[in-house]
């Protein structure tokens, strides 16, 4: 006969595991080992894609890591950005700092289709767009990093949310810091973060206020350039006009993107503040002197910034395809 002990041991175990069963899963992020199994040919079918998207437009490198960005800052990296108003939902897309400028969805469900042909049903639209941000990296001669698996794809988009949660190209330091912050990203992430805009372009829109403001953050003929080649003239017109972010090597992932800001031709105000004379002004620094650094930050920081509530185990979906839920 069993002894008292051993019998009010089994029931605590057994109590233990039904009360572990009931919760919902919060299986963590794998390693880029994930779908190994389940789809050996997912992370090279990522790569090879996004490698023949930047060739074929070098713009797209740049584009997909702010769509990246864009997905994790909004309901955490769910691939929520990528769905499609529906008559109940209004969704990211049209946000204000996504409509008409947020670009690569097109690279994106290219990706899926082929995943779905080779193991349907398997690889998340939150991993693709995570995986094509590393790739369109090194595509235009930047870092790599390992990237976490095991992502699941979101149920809901909100536009509301990613009016509110996007940081905006008007906020000072204090409020980046604050927006990344609330992320659990450090302000030398942010700045490591916004050297991404070593490569890409912004609209006219985005700059107008700053080129014509004539103050004495930005360089004059570095502002005269804009207004007149451009052109970005202060009456309004040419808000669709692209300039890129980085004048000195546009297509090119490199840190001359802080050598700019300290020569005050950052071409977003947002972008410019990180070196203003405040608490970032030496990171900006650290970078503009050394690459080897900044490389090594920003892999960091995107590594942090995918690692934002993703869904995981039984959460969300597996979308079929990554505009619309099930």
């Amino acid at each position: 006969m069993a002894s008292r002990s051993s019998v009010l041991f089994t029931g605590f175990m057994t109590f233990l595991i039904m009360t572990l069963c009931s919760l919902p899963s919060q299986a963590q992020l794998s390693d880029e080992t994930f779908y190994a199994l389940s789809c050996p040919a997912a992370v090279a079918t990522i790569s090879t894609t996004v490698s023949l998207a930047v060739l074929n437009d070098t713009r797209m490198a740049a584009s997909l890591i702010r769509l990246h960005f864009h997905d994790c800052f909004v309901q955490g990296c769910d691939a929520s950005v990528l769905l499609d108003d529906t008559p109940s939902m209004i969704g990211e897309k049209t946000s204000i700092f996504n409509d008409k400028s947020l670009r690569g969805f097109e690279v994106i469900d290219d990706i899926k289709s082929q995943l779905q042909s080779l193991c349907p049903g398997v690889v998340s639209c939150a991993d693709i767009v995570t995986v094509a941000a590393r790739d369109a990296s090194v595509a235009v001669g930047g870092p790599t990093w390992s990237v976490n698996l095991g992502r699941r794809d979101s149920l809901t988009a909100s536009k509301t949310m990613a009016d509110s949660s996007l940081p905006r190209f008007t906020d000072s330091v204090q409020q980046l810091t604050d927006s990344f912050a609330s992320k659990n990203l450090t302000q030398r992430d942010m700045v490591a973060l916004s050297g991404s805009h070593t490569v890409g372009q912004a609209h006219c829109a985005t700059f107008r206020d700053r080129v014509n403001s004539n103050t004495s953050d930005i360089d004059s003929e570095f502002g005269r350039s804009l207004r007149e080649d451009l052109p970005c003239p202060a009456d309004g017109s040419g808000d669709g006009n692209l300039a890129p972010l980085d004048l000195a090597t546009p297509n090119t992932f490199d840190n001359s993107f802080f050598k700019n800001l300290v020569d005050k031709k950052g071409l977003l105000q947002s972008d410019q503040v990180l070196f203003s004379g405040g608490a970032t002004d030496s990171i900006v620094m650290e970078y503009a002197d050394n690459t080897l650094t900044f490389r090594s930050d920003f892999a960091a920081a995107m590594v942090q910034m995918g690692k934002i509530s993703p869904l995981t185990g039984t959460q969300g979906q597996i979308r079929t395809f990554c505009n619309v839920v099930n």
